[in-house]
Parts: C-alpha cells; structure tokens; sequence
C-alpha cells in the first residue's frame, strides 16, 4: 500500500510539473552593425511592473551586470517611481548625459495575464506491483480517479534590450524576449530572468564573462 500511495502521489505530480515552466530566452538577436566598443558604465531600466518587482529587477540585474570594469546602477536612485509612472523622456536623458552612462539595459512586461484553467479528471491505473499475489491483486484492482478542478495560473514575457548611448538617439546592441513563464512566484521568477539575460549578454559578447 505504501508503494502504491507513493506511485499514485508521483502520478498526480506529473500535470503540475508539465505546466511549470521557467524563464527561457527564445529570441536573441544581436546588431552585426554595431561596431562600437564594449561597456563600462551601465544604466539597468525596468520599464514596467508592479514597483516592488522593478526595483528587484534592477537591484538583481545591477549585481549580475557589476565586474571588474564594468559598473552598472539601477534608475531608481536617479528617477524615483512609486508607481507605474511614465519617466519623462528629456529627465532620463539628463541622467545618462550627466552620469555618463556609456549604455542602458531596459526591459519590460511584453505579456501578463492571470487566468483560471480547468484541469479535467483523469483515470489512472497504477503500475502493478507482482511480487506477491496479494500485492499485485491490491495494486490492480482499485481504479484511482482524479476530479476535475481549476488552476489559477500567472503566466508573463519579458523583453530586454541593451542599447549603447553613444549616438543621439541610442543605438541597439542587443534584444531578446523570453518564453511565456510561470509568474506565480514574481520574486523567485526575477532571479531566474536576471540569470538567462545575464548568461545571453555574455555569450552574445555585449559584456564581458567574469573572470
């Protein structure tokens, strides 16, 4: 009975593990016209968002993107936003011009939803265990069902963008958007975000890997 309880308890897992899913960058796209040098002076940029996750966005990309020659600071501490207010396109400048950040790392919620998904009831046999007769008989004979129910999921995808501010207007060094992740858990999802954008700036080449 107890193989069979842990059987059944694996069994019942599997739709949740299925549907889990963790930030993956799908598309990775770096500029082959870019031609200027690399960065060592870096604004991090969450565009979008609840407050609290912008400013772990950005406190946790910051400590990824910092390395021996490269410096990088989170836009909090020169444009505060309590909110999801808009910055003011001329203030932001002012920021760069003044700090002299040599590019920006920007990013933000292209997608997130909440939504309440029926899960239907499934029928499962467990495996049968023939090591005795009265083993294999109790493992076979009960039908195990599963009821139907519904599963509230929060589901996002998110954009970034590194562009190099040595031309007026910016210019685009490198863009990547992830796959539609699990959001349930938006602190633990942050840390996993910052980890693949992290690791695809480097292996583009847009920064320098650690030594």
């Amino acid at each position: 009975m107890r193989k069979q309880s842990l059987l059944l308890a694996a069994v019942l897992a599997i739709p949740v593990l299925l549907t889990a899913s963790s930030p993956k960058i799908m598309v990775s796209w770096k500029n082959p016209n870019y031609s200027g040098g690399h960065f060592k002076n870096i604004l991090v940029l969450a565009l979008n968002g609840k407050s609290e996750g912008r400013l772990e966005f950005e406190d946790l990309l910051v400590a990824a993107i910092a390395r021996p020659g490269i410096q990088a600071t989170q836009s909090y501490i020169f444009l505060a936003r309590p909110d999801s207010t808009p910055i003011d396109v001329n203030d932001l400048k002012a920021v760069i011009r003044e700090q002299k950040f040599d590019a920006i790392v920007v990013a933000r919620l292209t997608r997130r939803e909440t939504k309440n998904t029926y899960v239907p009831g499934e029928v499962y046999t467990p495996f049968p265990y023939y090591g005795t007769f009265y083993g294999y008989y109790g493992a076979m004979y009960p039908i195990v069902y599963s009821p139907g129910y519904l599963q509230k999921e929060s589901i996002a995808q998110v954009e970034t963008n590194f562009y190099s501010t040595a031309k007026r207007d910016g210019e685009l060094v490198w863009t990547g958007t992830t796959n539609t992740f699990d959001a349930h858990s938006p602190m633990k999802v942050i840390k996993k975000l910052v980890g693949v954008v992290i690791k695809e700036l480097e292996k583009q080449n847009v920064i320098d890997r650690r030594p």
